[in-house]
């Protein structure tokens, strides 16, 4: 790198003995050069990314003028800066500005490229990466990571020593560690919900606490389910990550399946009984004809047939109501049917009674 400055500073002398005139010549040279970078960045790439189908090459060379432009430029003063001379202060002071500015500016460029990935595969919703929430775990990681370097390369850039900030920080987190433990606590949960993804967003979801609901919200420290009450319950992520989970959604179909248990008087028509029953489904319009509603007898009761109408629904959170309106539809279609409802019967012996004295 040496070298390549003596070489430059070494064509700058034919325009001259002055120091400043040959440092201004150096600035403008690389101004051309750093204009001459981004008009063949503009025209071959430009042909390439034409080509393609979606627009988040276009967005990435749009990213890529400011920064490779300001490069030149920066280099080209830097150059400037150790040809004029000024001596050892003011050259420090100034070179570590320069560069400074560059860092800043690669580091806005990255932040930017980041924000537009994530924008073009949130646009995709099929990717299991977006469904399953682990694409704003990496967006969070990745802008971490570029502000770390951002300090880091700030320090090198002021010839600092990075290591003893390392340490420091190392220190300084540890401390952080035992003193925000609970919250620590729920954050690794949160990794763990969105690394795991045993739900996601739009999920009807029952922890073994008892909360059920629909997941409105995935965060990094809580979950949020809206329950049927349209009450928003906000749960600790270490709470859910030490819970039994059950998604009503879940499985390869966002179907549920409802059972409705009907009890019938023993002499009662078995066939008329499973008939009369899968009426009933066939004839709900929100009960689904695929996988098909079906009867199963379960067993032989104290008092009564006991059968069980098993059916699938479309959304789990609409249990609640089709259980109501089934249960109401098979009472009427077995009476309407002359099908006897049992209930418990009690008989009491009296062997003798009490005397009076």
């Amino acid at each position: 790198m040496d070298e390549w400055i003596l070489r430059v500073q070494g064509w700058a002398e034919v325009f001259g003995p002055n120091p400043y005139v040959q440092a201004g010549i150096i600035a403008i040279v690389f101004v051309i050069i750093g204009k001459l970078a981004d008009l063949i960045l503009s025209a071959i790439a430009g042909r390439l990314v034409r080509k393609s189908k979606t627009d988040i090459d276009d967005r990435v060379i749009a990213l890529l003028h400011r920064p490779i432009f300001l490069t030149f430029v920066l280099i080209g003063l830097a150059m400037a800066t150790r040809r004029m001379d000024l001596g050892e202060t003011p050259e420090y002071v100034t070179l570590g500005i320069l560069g400074t500015i560059a860092i800043f500016v690669w580091y806005s460029m990255l932040r930017q490229l980041v924000d537009v990935i994530v924008t073009t595969l949130k646009k995709k919703p099929s990717r299991k990466i977006v469904e399953s929430g682990m694409l704003q775990l990496i967006q969070l990681v990745v802008k971490i990571l570029l502000l770390a370097l951002l300090v880091y390369f700030v320090i090198v850039a002021w010839e600092g020593d990075p290591t003893a900030w390392v340490a420091s920080a190392g220190i300084v987190g540890l401390a952080l560690s035992f003193a925000a433990r609970d919250s620590l606590s729920n954050l690794f949960a949160g990794v763990s919900i969105v690394a795991d993804a045993p739900y996601k967003t739009g999920d009807f979801i029952t922890l073994d606490s008892g909360e059920r609901g629909v997941v409105t919200f995935i965060g990094l420290r809580s979950t949020r389910l809206l329950t049927r009450d349209d009450i928003e319950i906000t749960i600790p992520n270490g709470l859910i990550g030490n819970s039994k989970i059950t998604n009503e959604a879940g499985g390869p179909s966002q179907k549920h399946r409802i059972r409705i248990a009907a009890g019938v008087s023993y002499g009662s028509d078995v066939d008329q009984v499973v008939a009369v029953l899968e009426g009933v489904a066939n004839d709900h319009d929100e009960v689904c004809n695929d996988p098909s509603p079906r009867v199963r007898m379960r067993g032989f009761g104290e008092s009564s047939l006991d059968f069980e109408l098993l059916c699938w629904i479309d959304r789990p959170i609409d249990r609640g109501r089709l259980r109501h309106e089934l249960f109401m539809a098979v009472y009427k279609a077995l009476n309407a049917n002359n099908i006897g409802i049992p209930f418990p019967t009690r008989e009491v012996h009296v062997n003798s009674l009490p005397t009076d004295t």
